[in-house]
C-alpha cells in the first residue's frame, strides 16, 4: 500500500524536526564537513551527533564519506539547502509581523476603545 503525498511530507518534517538536525543541515549548505568540525560547531556529546547524523544518514538527507579515520558528511541534494532557505523566509515574515503587532501595542491607547470612560 503506497504512502499518502501529505503523509510522506509529515514523516519528512518530523525526521527534520530536531534543532540538532537543523544545525548540521545548515553548516552542510556551504560544503562537506568532517564530523570533528560538526563537533565543534555544535558543541554537543559525540553520541548524540552520531544519532542524529544517523539519522539524516537513513532519510537520504546527507552522505558520509570515509577517508581514514575521518568521516565527512555533505548535503544528499541542493533541494535541502533550498527548503532550509524557505523556512528562513518564512521565518523573517512571521516575525517581521510579530514586531508589527508589538510596535502597535507600544502605541499609547493602542486597545483602548473610541468611546470608552
Amino acid at each position: 500500500m503506497q504512502v499518502p503525498l501529505y503523509q510522506a511530507k509529515a514523516e519528512l518534517f518530523r525526521m527534520l524536526g530536531h534543532p540538532v538536525r537543523i544545525r548540521v543541515l545548515e553548516l552542510l549548505q556551504d560544503g562537506a564537513m568532517p564530523v570533528r568540525d560538526l563537533l565543534a560547531a555544535i558543541e554537543i556529546e559525540p553520541s548524540s551527533l552520531s544519532q542524529q547524523l544517523a539519522v539524516l544518514r537513513r532519510a537520504g538527507i546527507v552522505t558520509a564519506t570515509r577517508g581514514g579515520s575521518t568521516v565527512v558528511y555533505e548535503l544528499a541534494g541542493g533541494d535541502v539547502a533550498e527548503l532550509l532557505g524557505a523556512a528562513r523566509r518564512i521565518l523573517v515574515e512571521l516575525l517581521a509581523g510579530q514586531q508589527d503587532l508589538v510596535a502597535q501595542l507600544r502605541e499609547p491607547g493602542a486597545g483602548v476603545q473610541e468611546g470608552a470612560s
